[in-house]
């Protein structure tokens, strides 16, 4: 089995370990098989194949000894002259998934057997197993030496990475590292593009090699890449999802061929974990602020203790930091939702926009003191900053505006009530629960038109909504409307509707006629009729405004 033919030394250097593992052909590279002869009998195609160990047999029977992955070395001594027991050496080969088989077949003096080489060539004969002949003598323990040697050090630098990447994200974890920093880590890495996209494939962070110009058409290019059939499955594209199970936040992504990298997934996946522990610690922290916030603001509005000084102290110390002369804004934001939202997604939507807000005000040099009223309301105070000097020439109204343009794409809808500004926290604090009945109001509104609405913008809504529960306006309401409810007349839904339209127009006949598309013979019988029902003249403007106040109520009330 060992040859005289020439050798590498013994003391010769290893090459270093390729990332991509050592494969057949680059075993064949070496002057140990190349001084061989090596001829490639079958399997060509499959030279590629990565090598696990190196295995020597010189018996037929060898399945029982492999795993997978082995390259096998024989003389093939005991069975080379039967094309059957050749036929089943490569067959138990196969079946038990080896890389591939070198056949050294030479004489006892060393000259190649010509009548072994034709049983291997026609057993070998339309297989794909890469088969390789060497009709010259060689060495078989320098070349499982130099596999083996090969071998351990790809693991040894497989080991390396897989430290260097656990400290290097275990690093990023405990400093609490931004999301471009970890981006940026992981680019490095791979040496390959990485963006981070949030759950509406908006790009939150990228860096590599063209991630600029990949994310500037970053939602065609995803588009693109769910369409493609089998896109992300064969190596295109890489990622791996953020945040924990339950609460997805968005996804890692390598857009691009990355497969020669040394350890991809690992790479891909402790990044992900990293931006994950970053995200959750951020939000413990950042609900941990909130809470005390929030429990500073029921402080002012309960106690009559606390003094201006005393507020803006602690409030400063909980990061509130106003400019010298700043205006006060209360500011409440009310979430839509309906009898069949789910309250748990109305908390989440609310605490997620509470955070949005309070990271829009700190890119716009503004501060906020928050606050949670009840499930999907929230509050805050809103003030520019002592680093923000242009705001001390810009309007409360227009900081507003800024800040909710912000986070106007969130995905949920709201509506904003804002209470009167004023130089003194201890006042804003006390007008967030008025901002709170006009946030209420609004959110009655059949048409929004406003960013945000004041008590001036709602009107006898807001009037309404603070005696909503006064049994006086109650009786009041039913005494006006109570005719078009008590007869149990079919058509009196009909009439109420009327009532609406009437008093919507103002009483203009014109109007009424061309909105209800109503003729005027049947405008004027339902006029009658609807002043018989009520008792009253519509011609009447204090009945007008009483049926409006009434209907109004009754409309806000359900």
């Amino acid at each position: 089995m060992d040859g005289t033919s020439s050798s590498i030394d013994s003391t010769a250097s290893v090459e270093p370990a390729d990332p991509a593992g050592l494969s057949i052909a680059g075993l064949l590279d070496h002057d140990e098989i190349r001084d061989g002869g090596p001829e490639v009998v079958a399997g060509a195609a499959d030279l590629h194949r990565t090598i696990r160990w190196v295995h020597i047999a010189d018996s037929a029977q060898v399945e029982r000894f492999l795993e997978g992955g082995e390259l096998v070395l024989t003389t093939a001594t005991t069975f080379r002259r039967s094309p059957a027991a050749m036929r089943e050496f490569l067959d138990q080969l196969e079946r038990a998934g080896a890389a591939g088989t070198i056949v050294e077949l030479v004489d006892e003096d060393s000259e190649p057997d010509h009548g072994a080489a034709a049983v291997l060539r026609e057993a070998s004969a339309g297989r794909t197993l890469p088969v390789i002949l060497l009709e010259r003598r060689v060495k078989f323990v320098r070349i499982t030496e130099l596999a083996h040697r090969r071998l351990l050090a790809q693991q040894l630098s497989r080991l390396e990475r897989a430290q260097e990447i656990h400290e290097t994200f275990t690093r990023l974890s405990l400093e609490r590292a931004e999301a471009q920093t970890i981006v940026d880590r992981t680019a490095d890495l791979l040496g390959a593009p990485v963006v981070l996209e949030d759950v509406a494939h908006r790009v939150l962070a990228h860096a590599g090699p063209g991630s600029e110009t990949l994310t500037q058409n970053w939602t065609d290019l995803v588009s693109g890449a769910r369409r493609a059939p089998g896109a992300e499955e064969n190596g295109r594209w890489r990622q791996t999802p953020v945040g924990l199970r339950a609460r997805r936040w968005g996804r890692l992504v390598v857009p691009g061929p990355a497969e020669a990298v040394v350890a991809l997934e690992q790479i891909i996946e402790r990044a992900g974990e990293a931006l994950t522990l970053t995200r959750m610690a951020d939000r413990d922290e950042q609900d941990l602020l909130l809470q005390a916030q929030s429990g500073l603001i029921r402080e002012i509005a309960d106690s009559e203790v606390i003094d201006e000084g005393t507020a803006r102290a602690r409030a400063r110390s909980l990061g509130f930091t106003p400019v010298d002369g700043a205006q006060f804004v209360p500011v409440v934001v009310r979430l839509d939702r309906d009898a069949e939202t789910e309250p748990t997604r109305i908390q989440l939507q609310e605490r997620g926009l509470t955070q949005e807000i309070v990271a829009a005000a700190t890119r716009l040099g503004l501060c906020v003191l928050t606050t949670s009223l009840q499930s999907g309301v929230f509050g805050f105070v809103l003030a520019p900053t002592r680093t923000a000097s242009a705001h001390r020439r810009t309007s409360s109204e227009e900081l507003l505006t800024a800040l909710l343009a912000e986070v106007d794409d969130y995905a949920a809808s709201w509506v904003v009530g804002v209470g009167r500004a004023g130089d003194s926290l201890l006042t804003a604090a006390s007008r967030i629960e008025a901002a709170s009945q006009v946030a209420e109001v609004a959110s009655t509104l059949d048409v929004r038109e406003r960013a945000f609405y004041r008590s001036s913008d709602v009107r006898l809504r807001g009037l309404l909504s603070l005696l909503a529960e006064d049994s006086r306006l109650r009786t009041f309401a039913e005494g006006e409307l109570g005719p078009l409810f008590e007869g149990g007349d079919p058509d009196d839904a009909e009439l109420l509707e009327f009532l609406e339209l009437f008093l919507a127009h103002g009483g203009n006949k014109s109007a009424m006629a061309r909105a209800g598309f109503l003729s005027r013979p049947t405008l004027y019988a339902r006029i009658a009729k609807l002043q018989d029902r009520l008792g009253v003249s519509l011609d009447d403007a204090e009945s007008r405004t009483a049926l409006h106040v009434a209907l109004l109520w009754w409309r806000m009330s359900g």
